[in-house]
């Protein structure tokens, strides 16, 4: 068997350039780990806070609104109800940029709750998400 030098040249070339680039994609896999064990922990207890927080903030903003009848959104109701105490209508009027929660009692008209009500409404709406989201996300 004869080995002519023109292919042992272009076979030992690409050979190089397949080690060239093992190296290279050794280097990326390396660098893409994380340096510790606790710094991926926290890296995936960070992307899952955001997640959660967009998860409830579509549930506050939109499915709650749209009257949606999701069991989530049927539970964060009825528990912020029972915590007001009263039940809640949740709407857009055309010439407000933001949610009003509005106190529905029977027989009466929709009084909306405004100042330090609806502050303490809307931050007990946005806690219960949180954690009904955080409870039911895998």
């Amino acid at each position: 068997m004869t080995a002519i030098p023109y292919q042992v040249s272009a076979m030992l070339r690409t050979y190089g350039r397949q080690v060239t680039t093992a190296r290279r994609l050794a280097r990326f896999r390396r660098s893409l780990q994380p340096v510790d064990d606790e710094q991926s922990q926290i890296s995936r207890e960070a992307k899952r806070r955001e997640l959660v927080g967009r998860v409830a903030a579509e549930i506050v903003e939109n499915c709650i609104v749209a009257g949606s009848d999701t069991p989530v959104v049927e539970e964060l109701k009825a528990e912020l109800e029972e915590e007001l105490g009263f039940p809640v209508v949740f709407a857009y009027p055309p010439e407000e940029q933001e949610m009003q929660i509005f106190r529905k009692d029977p027989g009466r008209e929709a009084v909306p709750l405004v100042g330090e009500a609806k502050a303490a409404a809307m931050r007990r709406l946005w806690e219960l998400a949180l954690e009904k989201v955080d409870a039911t996300m895998l």
